[in-house]
């Protein structure tokens, strides 16, 4: 065992006694010739070398295939549990599609046909005058196309008192109709001793734009 020691650390002493420069020395046609520390070095160098290119051609693809596997292992679970989840509430889903159904069909008996405008602007005209309000004008506006209704705006222009307003206003919104108020404004009367108001309001109606479907 002693003797295994005193030939390791004399083999450690020639490999530091190496110089790098003596590289451009070596004969490689002759490497059974080359001193002890350059046959280490070299060695060295040959296992590096193989560690590295056998890292990068073969544990850093297998690396890379694992990670993807893993990744796709992970959104196949949570496509899994996605539908699974949806399987387990399908029959909820269908019942919540049949109720919006009905809710729309509901909502599209409430939108006006182009037939039935003209008695739209006289439930608002008859609103107007049951409240105790002056109607000074009604005036439709050009129609508003989207992608799946139309705009139907119409100007109203009343007068009278404050309460009367607001009673206008709760009555067009009680229309069997569907009809949303905007942009409204209120001046007061032009002389002094007149208490009167006047509102401009625009209303709208809606119409299905999405044909017979």
């Amino acid at each position: 065992m002693a003797k295994q020691g005193l030939d390791f650390n004399a083999w450690l002493e020639k490999a530091k006694q190496f110089d790098v420069n003596d590289l451009n020395e070596i004969d490689w046609n002759n490497m059974g010739g080359w001193p002890l520390g350059g046959k280490v070095f070299f060695c060295l160098l040959v296992f590096v070398a193989v560690i590295v290119g056998g890292y990068f051609l073969l544990v850093k693809d297998t690396s890379l295939s694992l990670d993807n596997a893993v990744a796709q292992e992970s959104k196949l679970k949570q496509d899994i549990e996605r539908k699974a989840f949806k399987v387990a509430n399908l029959d909820a889903y269908r019942e919540q599609l049949a109720e919006m159904q009905d809710s729309f069909g509901s909502l599209l008996k409430q939108l006006p046909k182009d037939t039935e405008v003209p008695g739209l602007i006289d439930d608002i005209s008859a609103t107007a005058l049951g409240a105790g309000l002056k109607l000074n004008a009604i005036s439709p506006q050009p129609v508003k196309k989207t992608e799946f209704y139309n705009e139907l705006p119409i100007t109203v222009e009343v007068a009278g008192g404050y309460h009367e307003m607001g009673a206008f206003v709760s009555g067009v919104a009680a229309l069997p109709r569907i009809v949303t108020l905007h942009d409204f404004s209120i001046t007061k009367g032009k002389s002094s001793t007149d208490e009167s108001l006047s509102m401009k309001i625009l209303a709208k109606t809606y119409q299905y734009g999405g044909g017979d479907e």
